[in-house]
């Protein structure tokens, strides 16, 4: 029943995104030219240095499109897990209270987007880099289901990074800077192999933000053979952590949440 009326709440969400269907597709073209430039540059130095620290420019690519597909995930079923700010701000989240699901599924079925931009780019450049591997004989086909399994762990992990920084505005209630930090500038920063960071940088994106779990630990494995398949299990194991414990955490974060009594 609760799921079923989420989904209404998605489709519903859908439909009135697409009576601007101007604005949809501008806002999904420039997401796109977005990450595109985004990814040049990154091409542009590989292209000059041919490897940073023995990752080429498709090894490069594959870290940058898995963490790409996990976030687009994550953004498309899960947007106003971001901006729940703006509830908290407004007033908006009282209403979620009176609704007949979970306000968490309430929450994440707002301005429902499907990031199709993104989801285009990330699976172009992820194929381009998987072909490669396999015509030089460097991976088998088994890499598509292992990487399909870490981009699903990884938005699971992405997710709860997200709800967990959130759920903090039911103390501080402006969050958004603190977002900036542990999403979009951690995000940014693991499209890079971790081995350029210094260790203290490194030991918090396995610990505190372990936002290595989803693409540099896989890849060490699947494109290097660095470490054992178990660092797969491992992964699944952090996404399933991680999602218990911010989940926990939301619980006790709402049960704070004080109603504006609008």
């Amino acid at each position: 029943m609760e799921m079923r009326m989420y989904f209404m709440l998605i489709r519903a969400s859908i439909k009135s995104r697409l009576q601007y269907k101007f604005n949809f597709i501008f806002s999904m073209l420039m997401a796109m030219l977005l990450n595109v430039s985004e990814f040049l540059m990154i091409a542009f130095v590989l292209l000059k240095f041919n490897s940073i620290q023995g990752w080429s420019i498709y090894e490069v690519g594959y870290l940058y499109s898995v963490i790409l597909l996990s976030k687009t995930l994550y953004r498309t079923f899960a947007s106003d897990v971001h901006h729940l700010e703006k509830y908290l701000v407004s007033g908006d989240l009282d209403s979620f209270f009176i609704r007949p699901i979970p306000i968490l599924l309430t929450l994440m079925s707002q301005n429902f987007f499907l990031l199709i931009g993104e989801l285009l780019q990330g699976t172009f450049i992820i194929l381009i880099c998987i072909q490669h591997f396999h015509s030089i004989g460097q991976v088998d086909l088994w890499i598509i289901p292992i990487t399909i399994l870490i981009i699903l762990a990884g938005s699971i992990i992405l997710f709860s990074i997200g709800l967990a920084t959130s759920t903090l505005g039911f103390w501080l209630t402006r969050v958004e800077m603190l977002q900036n930090l542990t999403e979009d500038a951690a995000m940014n920063a693991v499209r890079y192999p971790l081995s350029l960071y210094p260790n203290w940088l490194k030991g918090i994106f396995l610990t505190i933000l372990p936002l290595g779990f989803i693409n540099y630990l896989p890849a060490l494995y699947i494109l290097k053979q660095d470490v054992g398949i178990w660092i797969i299990g491992a992964t699944i194991m952090v996404a399933c952590l991680c999602l218990w414990l911010s989940l926990r955490f939301w619980k006790i974060g709402l049960s704070r949440y004080q109603s504006t009594g609008s």
